[in-house]
């Protein structure tokens, strides 16, 4: 048995390990060489070095859309964090003690339910959604209910508002997944933990921040992380729901964003695939840097 295990394991991982390496790493080469080129798309590929680099380094565009993605990258995992915990722990502590037990508030399983309704909808759709109601006109859900005569919002078409708007769709969306991700680890803590504290004189607030923050943190660690790629990625929102996809004057355009036209609108594929080196460097730093920064030893249950 000992000797054949290492060819098992072998040709247990073979095919993936080769599916994996055919469809995402060599993927990833290719973008690095393509980077380096001033391919359109289509014909001959003709190398040009760091050029695409250079081009993108003096690119106003870029350098908004860099920001408006660091400002996703802090408004989105702080919020949604922030909501699914407090949701989280009302579905589960909120209640109080009764009988010698924690329990959540009135209804929690229900809720639970319809937290997480909004996962179980493409963005596409939320997007059209939503669009509909930032609408401009009285057809719009939130200018429909404003009193005869003022002036309708314009949510989407304005500068200070658009890119806020969106982001607060993306948090609609994705608080449910977390209430439940949270609501899963805040029902493996111990009841006997929330029972003591409670004895010793503990307030719902001292419970939400002195017990169930730091056991959940490992878990708050990997949701940071998680939300924080999926703020790199707002296309799908930004495409749909902005004005002229990016606008108004780029007020809401994103690095997905840039990439996109300029591979299938501008037939730039060299240039894509140099800003899609930057995202992913991006990204890597990001995930690299936030699991660094919020380390810490976990708690002991």
């Amino acid at each position: 048995m000992r000797r054949g295990k290492y060819p098992f394991i072998i040709g247990f991982l073979a095919v993936p390990v080769a599916l994996y390496a055919v469809f995402v790493i060599a993927a990833y080469v290719q973008t690095f060489q393509l980077a380096l080129t001033d391919w359109s798309g289509l014909g001959p590929i003709e190398y040009v070095g760091f050029k695409n680099f250079v081009t993108m380094w003096n690119d106003e565009l870029f350098w908004r859309s860099v920001q408006h993605n660091l400002f996703v990258l802090l408004v989105l995992p702080l919020v949604t964090i922030a909501i699914a915990l407090v949701f989280a722990f009302l579905l589960n502590v909120g209640g109080g003690h009764k009988g010698g037990t924690t329990r959540g508030v009135w209804g929690s399983k229900l809720y639970r339910v319809l937290f997480f309704f909004p996962q179980l909808l493409a963005l596409a759709i939320v997007a059209v959604i939503f669009g509909r109601v930032y609408s401009p006109d009285e057809s719009g859900l939130i200018n429909g209910l404003l009193p005869s005569g003022w002036d309708p919002i314009l949510f989407l078409a304005d500068k200070n508002l658009a890119l806020i708007c969106i982001v607060a769709v993306l948090v609609w969306q994705s608080v449910g997944f977390y209430v439940v991700l949270f609501s899963a680890g805040m029902g493996s803590i111990s009841p006997e933990v929330y029972e003591a504290a409670a004895l010793d004189g503990a307030t719902r607030i001292t419970l939400f921040f002195r017990i169930a923050v730091p056991l959940l943190w490992q878990t708050i660690q990997v949701a940071w992380v998680y939300l924080g790629i999926a703020a790199f990625d707002v296309f799908a929102l930004v495409n749909i729901m902005s004005v002229e996809r990016g606008g108004p004057d780029g007020a809401t355009s994103v690095l997905s964003l840039m990439i996109y036209r300029n591979a299938f609108e501008y037939s730039q594929a060299g240039y894509a695939s140099a800003l899609g080196v930057s995202l992913f460097i991006l990204t890597l730093a990001f995930a690299a840097l936030t699991l660094r920064v919020t380390r810490r030893d976990a708690v002991e249950m």
